[in-house]
This record gives C-alpha cells, sequence and structure tokens, in this order.
C-alpha cells in the first residue's frame, strides 16, 4: 500500500468519523421538527414509530403563534436576555480591566471568590430571593429577571475577560496614555477593539445562559404576560399529559434567535480578530 493510498484512506475514515458525529449531533433536532409537523398526539405516540409526518402541517406553529401567547413569550426572553448580558458584559469589562492592569490586595481572593459563586446551588438562593422581591414587589416584573440575570452572569464573565486582556499588551495603552487618553479612554478606544472576540463571545454565553434559565423564571413569574420562553414551554407539560407537537414547535421557534446570534457573531469574530491584530 503506498503513502498515497494510506492518506487518502485516513482522509476517508475523517471524513466517516465526521459525517457519523455530525447525524449524531443533527439526529435531536430533526426528530424534534418532525415532531412539531405531525398533526395529533395520536400521530406522535403511534406505534410503529412514524418517523415523517403524514401529512406534514403547521398547526402545531399557529396553535403557538395564534391560540397561545408565545410572540409575547419570546419578546419578554429577548428583553431579558439582551439587557442582562449587555449589563453584565459591561460591568465585567470595567472590573476584569482593573483586575488586569492593576495590582492590589485581595486581588486572587476576588477571582477566587468569582468563581466559588459558580458552585452554588441556584435552589439554595431561591428563598431570600423571593422575600426580597416579595418586599419590594418585584415579582411578576421584566426588571427583576434581568437584574436577577445579570448578577448570575458576571461572575463568570468577568473571569472570562480577565484572560482576554491579559493577552493584549500593555504597550498599547501607554501609547494611548501618551497620547492624550484617560484610562477609560485608552480602554474603549484601544483595548475593546482587541478584545472584542471575547467581548462578543462573552456576550453569546450570557446571553443563551439568561435565554435558557428555567429554575428562577418559574419560581418568580406566574403571570402570562411576564412569561419567557422557558416557562412557556413548561406550561405545556400537564398532570395527565403533554403538548409535545406544541412543545416541539416552541422550542424550534425558540431556536431561531440563538442560531441569528451565532450566525452574527461568527462575522463578528473574524473581524474583531482582523481588527485587533497587533504586529510583534
Amino acid at each position: 500500500m503506498t503513502m498515497r493510498t494510506r492518506k487518502r484512506i485516513l482522509v476517508s475514515l475523517k471524513y466517516i468519523v465526521l459525517a457519523g458525529f455530525l447525524v449524531l449531533v443533527m439526529f435531536p433536532f430533526v426528530w424534534m421538527l418532525l415532531t412539531s409537523m405531525k398533526g395529533s398526539q395520536g400521530e406522535i405516540y403511534a406505534f410503529p414509530v412514524r418517523y415523517l409526518p403524514d401529512p406534514p402541517t403547521l398547526i402545531n406553529y399557529t396553535s403557538m403563534l395564534w391560540k397561545g401567547n408565545f410572540g409575547r413569550y419570546m419578546v419578554n426572553s429577548l428583553i431579558c436576555s439582551s439587557v442582562a448580558a449587555a449589563c453584565a458584559v459591561f460591568v465585567a469589562i470595567l472590573a476584569s480591566y482593573v483586575i488586569s492592569r492593576f495590582h492590589f490586595r485581595f486581588k486572587n481572593v476576588i477571582l477566587l471568590f468569582f468563581l466559588i459563586t459558580q458552585m452554588i446551588p441556584m435552589f439554595i438562593m431561591l428563598a431570600p430571593l423571593y422575600q426580597l422581591l416579595a418586599k419590594f414587589r418585584m415579582l411578576n416584573d421584566l426588571r427583576s429577571m434581568a437584574l436577577l440575570y445579570t448578577n448570575m452572569m458576571i461572575p463568570f464573565s468577568v473571569v472570562t475577560l480577565c484572560g482576554f486582556f491579559d493577552g493584549v499588551p500593555k504597550s498599547l495603552e501607554e501609547a494611548a496614555w501618551i497620547d492624550g487618553c484617560s484610562y477609560l479612554q485608552a480602554l474603549f478606544r484601544v483595548v475593546v477593539p482587541v478584545i472584542m472576540p471575547g467581548i462578543a463571545a462573552t456576550f453569546i454565553f450570557a446571553f443563551i445562559n439568561s435565554w435558557n434559565e428555567l429554575f428562577m423564571a418559574v419560581m418568580f413569574i406566574d403571570v402570562d404576560k411576564f412569561k419567557t420562553i422557558p416557562v412557556g414551554l413548561n406550561g405545556l407539560i400537564l398532570k395527565y399529559d403533554i403538548k409535545w407537537g406544541e412543545m416541539a414547535a416552541g422550542t424550534i421557534m425558540s431556536l431561531v434567535p440563538t442560531m441569528c446570534l451565532f450566525a452574527f457573531a461568527q462575522k463578528y469574530m473574524i473581524e474583531g480578530l482582523t481588527a485587533g491584530s497587533v504586529k510583534g
């Protein structure tokens, strides 16, 4: 067997493995898409299993959009997730810049504290948070959810951005200071464009985690007009039945904003890497 033949076999095996992995990853999404296009519970529960809808229908989508309140749920999720991600990233930029660039006591302790907060189970904080929100009459309020999501995302965002700030040469800021820039001007005009890929990645992480959050939203929101997408989908789980068709349709529609965000961020990351390149 020649070297060229071996190389072709290895390349073929690589593509076979990647194709198998792609099928494995895409199967749940395809199954959910097919389920969302089935018109009845009987077709979904049919035995033997009917893999393809017969005939395909969009009744589950129309039911979620027109009979249900899914459009309102999506708007609520967009508001909470966008505000929380933007605020968390903004605070993290300032905090991580200070931690990365300045030397002070308990610096490592602060970073360790941020990491420890990620290990605390969420249910431990539910009782005091509920009492606090009830006292200030902030239950069933999107502002309170955005605030909670912001606080939840800040620690990880700070730790993540610290690594990006550490990789930026301090000489860039020193050159900006010589030109008359203040600390904040040097930060936002010089350093932030360089670490834009890291900021985009951090924003995506914060947005998706806020978008998918269910535990706190279920506890603090019970009015239909303030529900987010996870709470709305959770409402399809009834006492004796689960509306699988409508849940699958709602899940497919809820993926659209995150897919658009990834499509946008992919291009944005490449532009940020190109604009932030530094010649050594």
